[in-house]
């Protein structure tokens, strides 16, 4: 029978993604069905395997071969991990063999399946913690790894070769054979007849379209194996005919991913307002490589912004150019390192690559190629066509095609070298989770050829670059925001900047700290920075750090920190380093909302379950049997194989097997904990059948082919009796306030600073903005994404009651709600009596599900912060308000928008929480 639990926890382990999940769900079908072995018999078993899956045509080889279609960017590596789990967690097989088409894939499989590397396929697997399968290669197979009673690791775990293709291909230069077949005395055989005597190998085809020549495939049959796993996302042959396979049993098509969110989101650039028409073939190239760089800069510029807005690691970005032929390609090389492309901007930051480079020059390019991700020292690819396969990264965003036809670009091989995500998910920044074509002379045809039924993207993303367009053509610049504390520090020692510098407004007057010497700068600093942060789990309250103890620790601390580091400012003494941590401390207090960081914890475990019950409307069931060639077809789950009309394989004992079976399929159903209501519900099932049907072949025969349907339907009815403990919850106080890191905002474009008392000219354009001239605000700029956000901020500036405001930042104030997704205020306030978390939605969409689900966390958390921690410490109680565009008029008031859409949490959830007391 099918393992479920292992299922679910392979499932669960490894995070595995829909298309993932499926697909080791039907091998785990097959499995089942035809029992893989060295006497399978091929025909029967294809049999088996159409009835299931009529898609499959043939095996396409000497034994049972399947193929999983999955695009690129999805997991196929994992995949590969969570095959290998399931089949050695269910005693299925100990021995893998693993094959790569190139040397690059080759390496790149060898680092995944090692417990070291941050990819590693098995992470999490309960069956691989302790004993890691032992990996077999190229290099080791020699020292007898794996082979038993030679083997001196006396495992008897799983055992994965990885090879490369070249590695057991027969066809070798000189006609002799190579190293893995010849005699190995350690085992009175060669590796590979040892292998293809294993009676439970299982091989598994990385980029499975390359092992379809004569060569390969014969090298492939000679191995023997009792199941082949194919994973490719081009299911067809190279060369010529490309005939699809024929052996697919599931695939997950490039628009399905894009759909669900698994890469990135193709998108097709052109230049705003232009002709590729008006201007030579050689000029478009250069306008098209100039407005690519534009974009690349672009994303730079959007990663870093992400990256520190986030405590993200930083992704470095390249340009992939595609060219005709070697002769295109260096004349491009030239030109793009040369003075007349920007300035020569990008000297020593290009690499091209195609096969007639030889020498210092390829290796060195092939290295730089290999540390793309990580080096951040390449812009620039030039390369001829497509790259192999085995090259996909995460820090391809732009990809300039010369001389391309659109059906040349719009291939997976084009595409694919770019798709995969940096973050491993979509993060909601638009240039971070996209992939942009740079295509002005097919911008038209590429919209039009991915409309098309066949297209492989189907819909393409569009960007214009340009003044005027999505993507100014000046180069972008990150702009930190440091808070006000930061920015008073930094001017200490300095005049304020002349406001004439960021647009010409009047800014309101920034106060200044009393200390202006270097040495007590830099000490101040420290003590912000470095000190601060670890004393904020000490205190009880924010106001603790205007304590004399506490402003002596601090001081000390940061002279320590900075004698140890620096071995500098001995000139500061303690007392002078007490008055200039009282000074900034006192600010600190004063130009911050304290912003308490609460966990929240079950005091005893979750429990939930179902009630017993008797089922509604059985008397309407009337399922009749159906012939056994339909019965055949149905079969995916079940230990019977009923081929050619033939009842075959064990059958359960009972009847209610066939349901109960069915049932703890779902998720929220535990068999342990559930067996006896699971039995009670099946049976009233088969009593039902057996009261109209007129014996129990019959009974039985519906059960299995009407078993899916059935269960669903009693799965409904169940969770309309389920039921879950009202956990009390127990909160403790980690911090009682969170110093403010510096925020970083996207500032390209000309002109980016903006009064936030003016409106831009175009409301669609607000976000493009810094605003500036705040005087409230614990950050002296922010970007707003709505008009409505800007026009909140002109009225809490205003308001006389509001001491202080902020917009949080990513990561500087989060609430998760019931799904766990994180919920960032619009707004933080805090006035000479309350704290306020405020969010402005459109009117129309406060109902959304989204909204609401955000401001049922949000409430929980304004109760939980008063009642658990504000009230204890005689603090400012907070609140919560859900304000409609519509009520953010000049006139309007923030304690009037506070009496109109204040929400408070609901009753019955206020009492299941406890302060924990020290």
């Amino acid at each position: 029978m099918i393992d479920n639990r292992a299922l679910h926890q392979i499932g669960q382990r490894l995070s595995l993604r829909k298309p993932q999940a499926e697909s080791l769900k039907r091998l785990a079908y097959v499995i089942d069905l035809i029992d893989p072995s060295k006497d399978t018999d091929v025909a029967v078993a294809l049999e088996a395997v159409q009835a299931a899956y009529p898609d499959v045509e043939d095996f396409e080889r000497d034994f049972p071969s399947l193929c999983f279609a999955l695009a690129t960017g999805v997991g196929k590596t994992r995949l590969m991990g969570a095959f290998v789990s399931y089949l050695f967690m269910t005693g299925k097989s100990r021995n893998f063999f693993v094959l790569a088409p190139n040397l690059t894939i080759y390496e790149k499989l060898l680092a995944d399946f090692q417990p070291s590397s941050p990819k590693y396929v098995f992470k999490g697997v309960e069956a691989f913690a302790h004993q890691p399968p032992l990996i077999v290669n190229a290099e080791n197979y020699e020292e007898g790894r794996g082979v038993r009673g030679t083997d001196l690791y006396g495992r008897e775990g799983a055992i994965i070769n990885i090879f490369n293709i070249s590695k057991i291909n027969s066809e070798v230069r000189g006609g002799k054979s190579p190293r893995i077949k010849r005699l190995q005395e350690y085992i009175g055989e060669s590796y590979f007849s040892y292998l293809a005597g294993l009676p439970d190998l299982v091989l598994m085809m990385d980029e499975a379209h390359r092992y379809r020549a004569s060569a390969g495939a014969k090298a492939i049959s000679e191995l023997k194996p009792i199941l082949g796993l194919e994973v490719t996302a081009t299911p067809k042959a190279v060369g010529g005919s490309a005939a699809p396979f024929k052996n697919v049993i599931y695939r997950y098509d490039l628009p399905e991913a894009m759909e669900d969110g698994y890469v990135k989101e193709p998108a097709v650039g052109t230049r705003a307002n232009f002709d590729p028409k008006s201007v030579s073939d050689d000029m478009l190239e250069r306008i098209k490589l100039e407005d690519g760089v534009h974009y690349h800069e672009h994303v730079k510029v959007a990663l870093q912004t992400y990256a520190k807005q986030n405590d993200a690691p930083l992704v470095h970005p390249f340009m992939l150019v595609v060219t005709q032929d070697t002769n295109h390609a260096r004349q491009v090389h030239e030109f793009v390192e040369s003075e007349q492309f920007f300035d020569g901007r990008y000297k020593g930051r290009v690499i091209e690559i195609h096969s007639k480079l030889t020498g210092e020059e390829s290796d060195e390019n092939a290295r730089r190629l290999l540390n793309i991700e990580r080096d951040g020292t390449t812009d620039i690819v030039i390369h001829v066509n497509k790259l192999k396969e085995g090259w996909d990264v995460a820090n391809l965003f732009t990809i300039v095609p010369l001389r391309a036809s659109a059906s040349d670009i719009l291939t997976e091989q084009t595409l694919g070298r770019g798709l995969r995500l940096p973050y491993g998910k979509r993060t909601g920044v638009d240039a971070v989770d996209t992939l942009t074509v740079i295509a002005h002379d097919r911008f038209n045809a590429l919209i039009e050829m991915a409309k098309s039924a066949d297209g492989l993207v189907h819909k393409f993303k569009e960007v214009r670059i340009g003044d005027g367009g999505d993507v100014p053509s000046s180069k972008p610049v990150m702009v930190e925001a440091p808070s006000i504390i930061q920015t008073m520090i930094r001017q200490a020692a300095e005049p304020v900047p002349t406001p004439s510098s960021q647009g010409g407004f009047a800014e309101p007057p920034a106060p200044r700290f009393t200390f202006d010497k270097p040495e007590e700068i830099a000490l101040a600093e420290t003590a912000l920075n470095v000190v601060l942060p670890s004393f904020q789990t000490r205190l009880a309250s924010v106001g603790d750090l205007k304590t004399e103890k506490v402003i002596k620790d601090i001081a000390a601390d940061a002279l320590a920190a900075h004698h140890a580091s620096e071995g500098l400012f001995k000139t500061v003494t303690p007392e002078r380093a007490e008055a200039v941590v009282r000074e900034l401390c006192a600010v600190f207090v004063e130009r911050t909302i304290a912003i308490p960081q609460l966990v929240v914890t079950p005091v005893d475990q979750v429990s939930f379950g179902f009630k017993p019950f008797r089922l509604e409307g059985l008397d309407s069931w009337n399922y009749q049997p159906i012939s056994r060639e339909l019965l055949v077809q149905v079969l995916r789950t079940e230990k019977q194989r009923l081929i050619s009309g033939e009842d075959g394989g064990d059958r359960p004992d009972r009847m209610e097997d066939y349901l109960v079976a069915r049932l703890i399929d779902f998720d929220e159903v535990d068999y342990d904990t559930h067996a006896e209501m699971l039995y009670d519900l099946s049976g009233q099932v088969v009593a039902r059948l057996r009261a109209y049907l007129p014996n129990d072949e019959d009974v039985r025969n519906v059960l299995q082919s009407r078993g899916k349907e059935m269960a669903q339907a009693i799965f409904a009815q169940m969770t309309k009796h389920r039921w879950r403990t009202d956990t009390k919850y127990r909160v403790t106080l980690h911090a009682p306030f969170t110093p403010l890191k510096p925020q970083a905002f996207d500032g390209s474009g000309a002109n980016p600073f903006l009064d936030f008392r003016k409106a831009p000219e175009r409301l669609s354009d607000i976000k493009r903005f810094i605003f500036t001239g705040f005087a409230k605000g614990c950050y002296p700029q922010a970007k707003f994404d709505s008009d409505t956000e800007r026009q909140m901020a002109v009225l809490l500036e205003r308001d006389a009651t509001v001491e202080l405001w902020m917009k949080p930042g990513p990561n500087q104030f989060k609430i998760y709600d019931s799904e766990g997704h994180a919920y960032q205020p619009d707004f933080v306030v805090e006035t000479k009596t309350e704290k306020l978390i405020l969010e402005t939605k459109r009117a129309s969409d406060i109902g959304d599900s989204d909204v609401q689900r955000k401001a049922v966390a949000a409430k929980l958390w304004c109760h939980i912060a008063t009642d658990h921690h504000a009230k204890p410490l005689g603090e400012k109680p907070w609140r919560y308000a859900l304000i409609p565009d519509v009520a953010v008029q000049p006139n309007a008031t923030l304690v009037g928008l506070m009496a109109a859409h204040t929400q408070e949490a609901d009753i019955d959830l206020r009492s299941r929480f406890e302060l924990e007391t020290a």
